[in-house]
């Protein structure tokens, strides 16, 4: 199981590349599993990672292996010990949520979508050192009642269910950013009201949920 789930970390990672939602070495993905989590390594290049390089460590922060985990390993942990629905937790520094997190600007409720992360906006932390307590606190301030968020001169983090769940998110959220930077050229956007995207969050709890087999 824990090399189907490795292998698992690897395709997302290079798949998250792929999808231009980050650059490099520059992310990170950390997956949890029974007594602790699986974490991408500092600083390799996704193509030539091998199961083996991905990094066990557990809730203490303790890592096994002879690999060095990412340095961002600890908002991974803290993001999992504090949101037990968590499965997953991607770190990445996509273009345009970057660009707004440089800004040191969220993104409000200018479309509906914005709902998916869980509430009436996607907030950005302030500003920290990356690799320290400071910026996962930050971090988990900012994902209070939300499953995403920028982190100001920085770029974003998001979780899910699973893997899969939380690329869609990562996805999802530069998606957004593009379009609000997009709009921020012509003009000032029209933000949707508290009420509407209330009504969109419950939505979203169960949008894409299908019946099980043999029900109608």
């Amino acid at each position: 199981m824990s090399a189907v789930l490795r292998r698992a970390i690897i395709a997302a990672a290079r798949r998250m590349n792929e999808l231009g939602i980050n650059q490099g070495t520059s992310g990170n993905i950390g997956v949890r599993r029974r007594g602790g989590f699986l974490v991408t390594p500092s600083g390799m290049e996704y193509e030539h990672l091998k199961p083996s390089d991905i990094v066990a460590m557990d809730m203490d922060g303790n890592a096994s292996g002879w690999r060095k985990p990412s340095s961002e390993w600890r908002i991974h942990r803290d993001i999992l010990a504090a949101r037990p629905e968590a499965g997953a937790v991607i770190h990445a520094h996509p273009p345009y949520a970057t660009t707004l997190a440089c800004l040191g600007r969220g993104i409000p409720s200018f479309h509906y979508m914005v709902a998916m992360a869980g509430g009436d906006s996607i907030r950005c932390a302030p500003y920290a050192t990356f690799g320290t307590e400071a910026l996962s606190k930050a971090a988990l301030a900012a994902l209070r009642g939300r499953r995403a968020c920028l982190m100001a001169n920085h770029g974003m983090v998001v979780f899910g269910r699973d893997l899969a769940h939380a690329l869609r998110i990562a996805l999802e959220v530069e998606t957004l950013a593009g379009q609000y930077w997009r709009a921020l050229q012509i003009g000032r956007p029209k933000l949707l009201s508290k009420a509407e995207m209330k009504r969109n969050v419950e939505k979203f709890k169960t949008y894409g949920v299908q019946p099980k087999r043999g029900r109608r």
